[in-house]
């Protein structure tokens, strides 16, 4: 019994700290994409390359290390989950994720994951992924701890940003047309669909697993279907498949695919470990810690101001995340009493 409950305290500090490092990990990846698009890469271009990249490094560890997990027969459902997967997480979220960061900024499009917890616990709860009973004491605290982590997340988001609004407003003189920027609404609510989108498939991929529990395996197969279907909506969308690499040579774009193709596969793979062990819930409840990393290396790398909003705010999120946190360990631990399937 002590060598089991050591032995799941292990795989917990592993969870935690492994998410976290994610996080750091998508904070630089938004900037790096801002910087393509700006170089004159498509998004499609970004999704394609990247995409198609995970697909061939992972590939090999999966059929190393998971083949022995594979289904033994393909059924007609577990067909359209990975197709679903693969529209939804790669061709939809990313173009529709890309778009937004190319019409607003990068520290937006960090911030607008933060309403995915909250997207989540209410998917998987209807779906039966989370179970919770309003009666219980623990599932009170994952409630009220999703809320604070919203809550809190957007309010250092929406602080954070009008201390750089401020800011570029004792520069110019604000007009109708930067009040009320087209591109930035649109690239918002671009933003907002793919937040939609990555909840849904978030949930979606915790159901698949309990099919097909192979991680790297999953991540492999939905990268590969969804190269295809992209370059199928793009071809149908321009009627050619339009690369635009004007500024980046070709070495440089198969170094940069390579770089996030081992980078984004490896962290959806760790993802979908988790999310096995632990649940959709939990690995979502990690993502605002991104907006963090962000408005900090902002404060360390370009001098901007972190206002004491933004200090509440980032209170009032690692507060919601720890009772979450406690929450969903005392669920774990408490003997034939707990709520999550591990």
């Amino acid at each position: 019994m002590v060598v089991y409950k050591e032995r799941d305290v292990l795989e917990d500090v592993a969870i935690i700290g492994g998410l976290v490092m994610v996080q750091f990990v998508y904070a630089g990846n938004s900037v790096v994409l801002g910087y393509l698009m700006s170089l004159g890469l498509s998004p499609f271009t970004i999704v394609i390359f990247s995409t198609f990249a995970t697909f061939i490094i992972l590939s090999p560890f999966a059929v190393y290390f998971e083949r022995s997990k594979w289904p033994k027969q393909l059924t007609l459902k577990l067909i359209i989950q990975l197709v679903l997967i693969s529209f939804g997480g790669v061709t939809l979220f990313q173009s529709l994720f890309l778009k937004g960061i190319n019409l607003t900024s990068p520290a937006v499009a960090t911030a607008m994951p933060n309403l995915a917890p909250g997207l989540i616990f209410i998917i998987a709860w209807t779906c039966r992924l989370e179970k919770v009973a309003l009666s219980c004491l623990y599932s009170k605290v994952k409630i009220a701890g999703t809320f604070l982590c919203v809550l809190g997340a957007l309010t250092m988001s929406l602080m954070q940003s009008t201390v750089s609004s401020k800011e570029s407003i004792m520069i110019t003189l604000p007009t109708d047309d930067i009040i009320f920027d087209k591109d930035k609404i649109i690239g918002c609510m671009y933003l907002m669909a793919a937040v939609l989108v990555l909840s849904s498939n978030v949930v979606l991929q915790a159901t698949t697993l309990g099919d097909f529990p192979a991680p790297m395996s999953l991540c492999a197969i939905t990268s590969l279907i969804g190269v295809i279907i992209t370059a199928m909506v793009q071809l149908v969308e321009d009627h050619d498949l339009e690369w635009g690499w004007p500024l980046v040579s070709v070495r440089d774009l198969i170094g940069f695919s390579l770089l996030g193709g081992a980078v984004g596969g490896t962290c959806v793979s760790f993802n979908g470990w988790a999310m096995k062990k632990r649940g959709p819930v939990l690995v979502s409840m990690f993502s605002p810690i991104g907006t963090v990393i962000t408005v900090i290396l902002s404060f360390i790398t370009l001098g901007e101001t972190i206002s004491l909003g933004s200090l509440a705010g980032m209170f009032l999120m690692f507060t919601g995340l720890y009772f979450v946190l406690w929450a969903k360990g005392k669920e774990v631990y408490s003997d034939g009493d707990s709520l999550e399937k591990t």
